[in-house]
């Protein structure tokens, strides 16, 4: 058993440390394979879960341990990682990991981790500033984009049906969006208790874009069947593709006929820091609620979403609730967050969002951003170059590819690819059409190692033809 105190701390973290430092020097180089799966059993044994429990972890077999879990991790940071929108991590979130870790606070209320909260504050000011919103706005950070959606949403509900949290959802509640939100979207509207009927899609583009002219149909379509109009949820970008819907067009529209407008913008967000790709996000100042993940395009390690709201009011009349021993008068000398978030106990989120924001700095976030979008260009130039892909253009770090799709299922040469272990990308549906999909999340992805990519899979789809 380890002794819980700053000596056995101390001997074993040094242990940790060390081994982290090379895992990072590993995968960075790309010297190690960015993926090794095996099957969920056999890696349990493998890392001997039973004997540890049965006889305790302790600093002699630690590093064992460390062992086999990093060997058979996602290695993010490798250049061949190119999978999901999950950020390859800057090192100052893992020193705010560390101290949270210890020091543990809880950031619902202001007495129980009052720095943490400053930190807290601070970036979610920060953020308001970028969107523009930073005399009347709001914002509360939560564990991720799909609790930020449910909130968000309970916010729009509050103010198309103020007694909703009383008496219930009315029937007639409808959220418009793209066939291509985010399935926290879907999700949220039956959480809210709509039912998944009341999500109601608006027409998009071949590259499923939101088709400004449609949203007006769709609009007077609802109205005219009774139904009222609870939001209107716009992609900022779309998971699947990276496209923006037109912002600043749908945002005026909402603004004509009285609609809550959310904006789904975890990863593409951040381009308000690039004075390169900032018009992507064109008219975000005239959404209600907006979502960003410091753990997509901002180097912070999972969890960490902020819900922004162009008025803090609106956010104050999100939740009614009692709790004598949480809920009342006191002397104030910060602010509590529990009123207007989801969950009761929260970890320091924004303290590590803090540490990156310092250590990289704002100017470092918004060249990374810049540098990945400009890195999926040139490699969109490479993949139409080559004899049998086709892709469709970037608009900003993801790229939608295919090969022969005539002849070959996309599925079946991104499951034989994965298999090998030294490329990690994933699949999206566009229209119905499957296609392979690359998210450039690290710098040091290469046109060499696309090339190697290509080369890949036209080998795999040569072999599957020979069998």
């Amino acid at each position: 058993m380890i002794e819980n105190n700053g000596k056995a701390y101390l001997e074993i973290a040094q242990k940790i440390i060390g081994r982290m430092a090379r895992y990072l020097d590993e995968s960075s180089s790309g010297s190690v394979p960015v993926v090794q799966l095996r099957s969920q059993q056999e890696l349990m044994e493998m890392l001997k879960l039973d004997d540890l429990i049965a006889n305790g972890l302790s600093t002699e077999n630690v590093e064992e341990l460390l062992e086999t879990y990093l060997a058979h991790t996602m290695h993010l940071h490798h250049p061949a990682y190119m999978g999901h929108q999950v950020a390859v991590p800057h090192i100052g979130s893992a020193f705010a990991e560390m101290i949270h870790g210890i020091a543990n606070q809880p950031m619902s209320i202001y007495e129980m981790g009052p720095a943490a909260a400053c930190m807290e504050q601070f970036v979610i000011n920060w953020m308001l500033d970028k969107v523009g919103w930073s005399e009347e706005g709001g914002g509360v950070l939560t564990h991720g984009g799909s609790l930020a959606n449910i909130t968000a949403l309970l916010s729009a509900r509050a103010k198309a049906a103020p007694e909703a949290w009383r008496t219930g959802t009315p029937d007639n509640l409808i959220v418009l969006a793209p066939e291509n939100a985010h399935y926290s979207i879907s999700r949220a509207v039956s959480i809210l208790g709509l039912g998944s009927d009341s999500l109601v899609e608006i027409p998009t583009s071949a590259d499923e874009v939101i088709i400004p002219g449609e949203l007006q149909r769709i609009y007077l379509e609802q109205i005219q069947q009774g139904r009222k109009i609870m939001a209107v949820v716009a992609n900022g970008c779309a998971t699947s593709t990276g496209y923006f819907d037109p912002l600043r067009e749908i945002g005026m529209f909402c603004r004509e006929h009285d609609l809550w407008f959310h904006v789904d913008s975890p990863h593409g967000a951040t381009a308000l820091l690039s004075e390169k790709y900032i018009d992507c996000m064109d008219g975000i100042e005239l959404a209600d609620s907006m979502v960003w993940d410091a753990h997509k395009m901002m180097r912070t390690s999972t969890l960490c979403t902020v819900v922004l709201y162009k008025e803090r009011n609106q956010m104050l009349s999100t939740f009614t609730q009692k709790a004598s021993y949480l809920f009342h008068e006191k002397e104030m000398l910060g602010e509590d967050t529990m009123g207007y978030q989801v969950e009761c106990t929260k970890a320091g989120l924004g303290v590590k969002f803090y540490w990156v924001l310092a250590a990289y700095g704002e100017e470092g976030l918004g060249k990374y951003y810049e540098t990945l979008c400009d890195h999926a260009k040139q490699f969109y130039t490479l993949i139409i170059s080559t004899p049998g892909f086709e892709c469709l253009p970037p608009q900003s770090n993801i790229l939608c590819f295919r090969y022969q799709p005539e002849i070959h299922d996309q599925l079946t040469l991104r499951e034989a690819l994965i298999r090998e272990g030294q490329y990690y990308i994933s699949t999206t549906e566009i229209k119905g059409k499957r296609f392979l999909r690359l998210v450039i999340m690290n710098e040091s992805t290469s046109k060499a190692i696309i090339s190697g990519l290509l080369a890949a899979i036209k080998r795999i789809s040569q072999a599957s033809e020979a069998d």
